[in-house]
């Protein structure tokens, strides 16, 4: 296993390469107004770095580096670098310009109060939004100044990319009330487009006009980024979720029905970006993840700037609740995710941030050891395991090695499981590192391990509170009949509870073995125990 570990330490591993250090983001974005002031600033960095973030996503307010037009005070942005260097953390700076969940509320007062010079976006029925229209070249022109300043700023502060790592353009683009923009420039633009003759005129058609739009507008401020500080850049999405129509949600945004015109939008965007907050995890990661490419493979990130991330799973914003860590740990396990970051994880309980704390700990040591998602390398399997009390079971199939994967409750003998409430998600990321050889670290899952003829064979048991079979419930006349059993079988060789050190080298914690295995049954960890299991398997 040693041998192993040094061999895929040599691996080029994609990484945000800053101050020496190889990690994913393990991030968490501020609340909206958690950076507002030094003290601000001062006061929650290092509450960041103790919960074990890596990377903190912190908005750039256009309102408050620009509060006198072409005068800009960045004050707030040098405090952020500053302190983010000095507690050892990295910043994904969200630039609060035109747009922030769709409205122009972070635009500075002299922008908002001149409609004349910076137009609003209208519906349909002549209505004014607080929206500015992505089609007046004077909304464009001031916010690419603000924009570019910010830019020159950061080169100047950070020119080599230590603190700051990436780049987020606007905030959840997206139009309200209508799925389009009925002001007068935007209708002239309509026209011009002979979108109606191309497309069609229901709403979904307008969706589409202004997602191309709004990605055209994107577009000069990307390509002003990369002039000035090239780094990764990205765009995030509210999801139109919950049977909602365009307009009802923020339409026209970075949205997985959309990137088609996106991508033709806007080129210079690395990554359209989810920030899930509803139901179905799973579905909305899978929507969004792209499928690797051959170049993909041993490219450091960003070392060769941008284009390694092209696409690549990244979740900006999630829901901060106890199930966080299991999701982050799925992310990255199936989707080979670039980075996860909870939202408003500055006033999360304690309850809801442990569990961050929690999975990031456990991908640190994976990342350390290079034997994980984070190296990209074609000859590596990694999975992510997710369940909850309706999703609780996944069956994978390792070439001849199927793992039966289910949430930890679907054990008989814990009370939790039957007590009325809600089960906590289980999950974890499952890594192969050799034939018969696997890493799991998460929490609240349990594996067995059988060969294929095994698997076909096996009978359904109705199994009591200890874990054995009830009384009679397996000795029908039918069951004792059955076929007579052939083929090999996969057994526990050893189960040991791991951890990994800084250089990557794998330490011995204990052996699972016994009741911790249910004698060689399975594996598993215990929903509120967050560990990492090193499994060897034997057949005979």
């Amino acid at each position: 296993m040693k041998h192993f570990l040094c061999l895929m330490a040599m691996m080029v591993a994609h990484t945000l390469s800053a101050q020496n250090s190889t990690f994913p983001i393990l991030g968490g974005e501020l609340s909206n107004s958690a950076a507002t002031s030094v003290g601000d600033i001062e006061e929650v960095m290092p509450r960041m770095r103790a919960l074990g973030l890596n990377t903190v996503l912190v908005p750039a307010y256009w309102e408050l580096m620009e509060p006198t037009e072409g005068q800009y005070d960045f004050t707030l942005i040098d405090r952020t670098i500053d302190v983010a260097r000095r507690e050892h953390l990295h910043v994904v700076p969200l630039w609060f310009g035109a747009w922030k969940n769709s409205m122009s509320c972070y635009a500075p007062g002299w922008f908002k109060q001149d409609t004349k010079r910076f137009p609003r976006a209208m519906t349909a029925k002549g209505k004014q939004m607080e929206i500015a229209s992505c089609f007046s070249d004077n909304v464009l022109q001031a916010d690419l100044k603000a924009f570019s300043a910010l830019m020159r700023h950061i080169r100047e502060k950070d020119p080599q990319r230590e603190v700051v790592v990436m780049m987020q353009i606007e905030n959840e683009i997206g139009m309200l009330e209508s799925a389009r923009d009925h002001s007068p420039l935007a209708e002239k633009a309509y026209r011009q487009e002979r979108w109606a003759e191309r497309y069609g005129t229901d709403e979904y058609a307008d969706e589409q006009f202004m997602a191309l739009s709004y990605a055209r507008y994107v577009e000069h401020l990307a390509k002003a980024a990369r002039e000035i500080h090239d780094m990764p850049l990205y765009v995030n999405a509210a999801m139109n979720s919950r049977g909602r129509r365009p307009g009802e949600y923020p339409s026209a945004g970075p949205l997985a029905h959309l990137i088609d015109f996106w991508q033709e939008g806007a080129p210079s965007i690395d990554l359209l970006a989810p920030d899930i907050y509803d139901t179905g995890f799973k579905s909305w990661c899978a929507q969004y993840a792209m499928p690797l490419r051959p170049q993909d493979y041993n490219a450091p990130f960003p070392t060769l700037h941008s284009q390694h991330v092209k696409n690549r799973l990244f979740i900006p914003e999630s829901r901060c609740c106890e199930n966080s860590g299991v999701r982050a740990l799925y992310a990255f396990g199936e989707h080979q995710a670039i980075g996860f970051s909870p939202f408003a994880i500055d006033q999360a309980s304690e309850k809801d941030t442990k569990s961050v704390t929690q999975a990031y700990g456990l991908i640190r040591q994976l990342a350390a050891a290079n034997c994980s998602p984070f190296t990209l390398h074609p000859a590596l399997k990694t999975w992510g395991l997710l369940f909850d009390q309706e999703d609780c079971e996944r069956i994978i199939d390792d070439d001849g090695v199927v793992m039966t994967c289910r949430h930890y409750f679907t054990l008989p003998w814990d009370s939790r499981a039957t007590d009325g409430t809600t089960w906590p998600e289980g999950g974890a990321m499952l890594i192969r590192l050799n034939r018969y050889d696997y890493l799991l670290a998460g929490s609240g899952v349990v594996i067995d391990f059988k060969t294929p003829t095994e698997k076909q064979q096996e009978q359904q048991k109705t199994l009591g509170e200890d874990g054995f079979a009830e009384a009679g419930a397996n000795s029908s006349p039918v069951a004792r009949q059955s076929s007579r059993f052939t083929g090999k079988r996969l057994g526990l060789l050893s189960v040991d509870e791991v951890s990994i050190a800084d250089d990557g080298t794998m330490q011995y914690l204990r052996r699972h073995n016994g009741d911790q295995t249910h004698q060689g049954r399975h594996v598993r960890i215990g929903v509120g125990e967050w560990k990492m299991l090193h499994i060897k398997l034997y057949e005979y």
